[in-house]
């Protein structure tokens, strides 16, 4: 998404916002003219959005200063009769709203887009509202050990915080709004949004870091909302590093949950030679004693030698019990190295959890996320000690080592915010909100009980607290759980808001899982496949699992190693994805040369390749829906194989963000 937009972007001053908003009894203007009145324009990216800039204090609560900044919001008017306005604050703190506004808004039910205006907006500091990053400085911090097990690795992490707030700072171009940028700030811009829309009540859902958003908006102007949707739930009365701790536990327990259900599934338990989660304690105790190397594939077909730490297992562990189908991935790439060992396909993950290109391990902007942002939000909210930074960083230390040392798995997301000591313009101790009852607001509390980094317990004490509270839970699931085609969840949800309809009962409990399908390895020997028909269907299923694809932009044209042998190249060209093949091979004996491709909205998948190893063929492979097909010649045998498969078993990709480091 381009900064340069900003600039271009209608600038309305405090005056003019307080000129155009209605008065409280005054009809109010229509949407679109409003928008126009204010100077929106269309969102990047060709956004069916209208951005507009609001010019706001840039401290609400010092009225003798009168410097500004901007925030942007993002509207999409009602297409039918509008009821009302429909606010979505995202996660983090640290994602663009704006940058994930039309995504989002696909997965609603098409009511609401027609009976609410959809507002979307960049928070104070973020994105289109002033775009601070330090990527290069996050990447750095990232890949440092956090660990404080000695003495010297306490010294190490200390020292590794410091200089990522320093260079974080230097990288930002020192800005002086940091002070600026907490919570209690931020939904003061949102407040005087909701008074130039003329709206004495509208609607707001908050997904994780969202939901501390939402919580503190609606303790202050709670009157201006009409239900609020709490989604992954903070609890606002924890300190930084018991949050981080109870995080730590739920990490572990979706990690352990999700090893627990590969054993319970014979593919999965195929894979391992060992029950799963001793496969991966064997794993973490090998690597706790020293690095392993390596045979990493590049996209131009060579191999090059990478270290594997546990830290790097930690890192992908965190982010990958995000989701179901992190998860899947990564029982899948823990399997590759119990049955081959192999950690290439962890080390597959490892580069985007990192955010860094595989071939040159150099970082990489994303327009979607910001590391800055997240810290000067972060170190806002919470309070971290008092006294020098020297000894709030030791207080730090004493407080989050017992997690470390105990049994978790995962546990190193306790030094998540251990640079906020070292943070420029950071709070020190300060006290926690209580619970809020929010009288009078309809409010939906949704978590699942896999969430590792809200965990399901804080979302029950939030609910308990509630004048008028109502639990939605899911078996299993992932971290956030509205808008992801569960209609137990959905459903309640669009009923409230389009019909004003409240569940009949408090407490809903709606089914789930803990991850995806299991979708099998591929054979090491392509000799091992009954068919050359299986045999391309193997294909298509690795490549569709390669974490380089799943978490791939659909932008950039990217070029990855085959495990095998070969390169693949993956290339957006209108509404599919073109391959490029050579040499490509996922199981020996079977090397692909030639192109492919994936048309999305017509689920056709093809391959035409020149085949190597075993057999040495001319062979076009298709895939439309559950029908697959092979024509071909194999030296004078001729190809023409059909047959019906399952493809939402092997080829379901659910709504799942890609949240990657260490946000909430």
């Amino acid at each position: 998404m381009s900064r340069i937009i900003h600039g271009a972007i209608f600038l309305v001053t405090l005056g003019l916002l307080f000129t155009l908003a209605p008065a409280a009894n005054a009809a109010r203007l229509d949407t679109r003219e409003l928008l126009r009145s204010l100077g929106g324009v269309p969102c990047p990216n060709d956004s069916a959005f209208t951005c507009v800039t609001l010019t706001v204090p840039l401290d609400h609560f010092n009225a003798g200063d009168a410097r500004t900044l901007d925030v942007v919001f993002a509207v999409l008017p009602a297409s039918g009769t509008r009821k009302g306005m429909f606010v979505t604050v995202t996660g983090g703190p640290g994602t663009s709203g704006i940058y994930y506004a039309d995504d989002y808004t696909s997965y609603f039910d098409p009511s609401l887009p027609e009976h609410f205006d959809i507002v979307f907006f960049d928070q104070r500091g973020m994105g289109l509202s002033g775009g601070l990053d330090c990527y290069m400085a996050a990447s750095g911090y990232y890949q440092a050990n956090w660990s404080a097990r000695t003495p010297l690795r306490a010294e190490k992490l200390k020292t590794a915080a410091k200089t990522f707030a320093r260079d974080c700072y230097q990288e930002m171009g020192k800005p002086e709004i940091l002070p600026f940028l907490g919570t209690a700030q931020a939904i003061e811009d949102l407040e005087l949004f909701r008074q130039m829309m003329g709206d004495a009540k509208f609607y707001l859902y908050g997904e994780s870091y969202g939901t501390q958003y939402v919580q503190t908006y609606g303790q202050t102007h709670g009157a201006h909302l009409a239900g609020m949707i709490l989604d992954g739930a903070v609890d606002l009365t924890f300190e930084g590093v018991p949050y981080y701790g109870d995080a730590a536990q739920a990490f572990n327990n979706a990690l352990v949950d999700s090893l627990a259900g590969c054993y319970e599934n014979p593919k999965c338990r195929a894979d391992f030679p060992m029950r799963p989660l001793k496969g991966y304690d064997r794993l973490a105790a090998q690597l706790a004693t020293g690095n392993a190397k390596v045979d990493f594939p590049l996209g131009d077909g060579t191999r090059v030698k990478r270290k594997f730490t546990l830290d790097d297992l930690e890192t992908i562990g965190t982010g990958q019990m995000y989701g179901q189908s992190g998860r899947m991935l990564m029982v899948r790439a823990l399997a590759a190295y119990a049955r081959d060992g192999d950690l290439a396909p962890l080390t597959r993950l490892l580069y985007p959890n990192l955010g860094v290109d595989e071939t040159t391990l150099q970082p990489g902007f994303d327009p979607s996320w910001s590391d800055a942002f997240y810290y000067a939000v972060e170190c806002q909210d919470y309070g971290y000690f008092a006294g020098t930074k020297s000894s709030r960083a030791d207080q730090y230390i004493n407080a989050a080592l017992p997690f470390e040392l105990g049994t978790i798995r995962l546990s190193s997301v306790v030094w998540g915010d251990l640079a906020c000591v070292y943070w420029r313009n950071s709070k020190q101790v300060s006290p926690r909100p209580g619970y809020g009852a929010f009288a009078g607001v309809p409010t939906f509390v949704l978590n699942a009980e896999s969430d590792p980094i809200t965990p399901i317990w804080m979302a029950r004490a939030v609910f308990e607290h509630l004048d008028d509270g109502y639990l939605i839970t899911q078996r299993g699931g992932p971290h956030v759980i509205f808008g992801r085609g569960n209609l137990c969840i959905d459903s309640p949800i669009t009923q409230f808001l389009v019909n004003d309809t409240l569940p009949a009962q408090r407490e809903t409990e709606c089914g789930g899982k803990i991850m995806t399908k299991y979708i099998p390895l591929a054979p090491l020997d392509s000799s091992a496949f009954p068919s050359l028909l299986a045999a391309f269907q193997s294909a298509e299923t690795e490549i569709n699992y390669l974490p380089e694809y799943w978490y791939w932009d659909f932008e950039t044209t990217v070029r990855v190693g085959c495990p095998i042998s070969g390169w693949i190249e993956f290339q957006k060209d209108g509404g599919r994805t073109r391959l490029q093949l050579d040499g490509c091979a996922f199981s020996k004996g079977f090397a692909m040369t030639g192109t492919g491709a994936f048309h999305y909205n017509t689920d056709r998948f093809f391959l035409d390749v020149n085949l190597s190893g075993y057999r040495d063929c001319a062979s076009s492979y298709a895939r439309h829906g559950d029908s697959v097909s092979l024509q071909g010649d194999c030296g004078g045998i001729t190809l023409d194989e059909s047959a019906q498969v399952d493809a939402a078993d092997s080829f379901d990709i659910p709504r799942e963000l890609k949240r990657f480091k260490r946000p909430r």
